[in-house]
């Protein structure tokens, strides 16, 4: 699911890339409306998360103006304005939500996944530049072709790419399976062979002695 996250300050923006990212979203940043407009003009997106006061303008009369241009995409403030006439012109505005700073990151996402359930969207997450997964369907997307795959394969290759170092055998068991239901290495071998042979050899690299490791373009 595709996100594009409006706000001015780098650091509450990495924070929030890396948690949104670790969760599977697919997140592009913009630091002000210009940037914004750009991305917005090039691709679609399932929510915006957009601050307020921003360079080149404010955020609620943007989403005023995308609101004018039938553009629909459920929309979330996250804003250190918090008076009530705050809350009120951001819902006029056309917002679904409002998130007052400072906040949890598990409050983003409990109000992410009302918006998802609410809208009814999607599972699809991007792996890579060219490889996408829906993990609702168990479609494996890689230039534009489309492979099932198990569930187990998905988990695994979610669990590589989510976490960024090489991942040993072990690790991968007691997170994917259940206690009682341990794999050998060579299950998890071939798991990882099935990926390769969609995905590319390149990018699951064997850690010699160690486990595998997902490497991003």
């Amino acid at each position: 699911m595709k996100i594009l996250l409006l706000e001015d300050d780098p650091l509450i923006s990495e924070i929030i890339i890396e948690r949104l990212r670790s969760s599977g979203y697919i997140v592009d940043y913009a630091f002000d409306i210009l940037e914004a407009q750009k991305f917005i003009q090039k691709l679609d997106y399932d929510i915006y998360l957009f601050d307020v006061n921003i360079p080149n303008g404010n955020g609620f009369d943007f989403l005023e103006y995308l609101r004018s241009n039938e553009d629909k995409t459920p929309t979330i403030f996250i804003t250190a304005l918090n008076g009530i006439e705050d809350v009120k012109n951001a819902f006029r505005s056309g917002c679904d939500d409002y998130i007052k700073k400072p906040f949890e990151l598990d409050e983003l996402e409990v109000r992410l996944e009302n918006i998802k359930r609410l809208y009814n969207l999607g599972t699809e997450i991007r792996i890579d530049e060219n490889i996408t997964l829906d993990q609702e369907r168990l479609i494996l997307e890689v230039n534009n072709e489309k492979r099932h795959i198990r569930d187990k394969e998905s988990q695994i290759l979610r669990y590589l790419v989510n976490h960024k170092k090489t991942i040993s055998n072990d690790e991968l068991s007691t997170s994917i399976w259940d206690y009682d239901e341990q794999p050998s290495d060579a299950t998890i071998r071939t798991y990882i062979k099935n990926l390769r042979a969609i995905i590319g050899k390149e990018k699951i690299k064997t850690v010699k002695g160690v486990g595998y490791r997902f490497i991003e373009s």
